[in-house]
């Protein structure tokens, strides 16, 4: 029950810089955590800790390349695709297991494989972690309506690592 409490009262927080224009970041410096990082499982799925109970959380608006994965029961397994290694590593090098994080969501709470779907900010800082993976080449934008509360944002941010040719830009040509 507090877990549901807890994902209900999540909302959106579009933030807005001096100029107009969103932020990457909470104009905040420090948020108050709702969850804790368990385990990252790629580069746009990571396991937290809400309270004493164990979520499976997918970044909202974003998209990054696959990590290979075994086969299982009747699932087949499939190769990496290009630089999805690089994308789980940055993931890790942004919310390493144990960080504090702050959870927000959209309009629709979770995807057709019971995981919740959120915008996740690192606590310490407000670091948007969704657009920093955008901004830096390891994701690509994926909007699903009616989560669309940065997708424009998104594809912004990686018009701009395309132009700059960072990361999968670059690698995967």
């Amino acid at each position: 029950m507090t877990l549901v409490m807890l994902l209900a009262g999540m909302t959106v927080t579009a933030c807005r810089g001096d100029d107009g224009g969103t932020a990457t970041a909470l104009d905040d410096a420090t948020l108050t955590a709702n969850a804790v990082v368990e385990w990252i499982v790629d580069g746009d799925t990571i396991d937290v800790m809400i309270g004493d109970d164990e979520e499976r959380i997918r970044l909202i608006g974003i998209d990054t390349p696959e990590i290979a994965h075994a086969s299982s029961g009747d699932r087949p397994g499939n190769d990496a695709e290009c630089f999805g290694d690089e994308a789980k590593r940055f993931t890790e090098s942004l919310i390493p297991v144990g960080t504090a994080v702050r959870l927000e969501r959209d309009v629709v709470g979770r995807d057709d494989y019971g995981r919740v779907l959120a915008y996740v900010y690192r606590a310490a800082d407000g670091m948007f972690v969704n657009d920093e993976l955008m901004r830096q080449g390891y994701a690509l934008p994926l909007t699903i309506a009616p989560n669309v509360a940065w997708a424009d944002h998104f594809v912004e941010s990686a018009r701009r690592a395309e132009q700059e040719g960072a990361g999968l830009w670059s690698a995967c040509r």
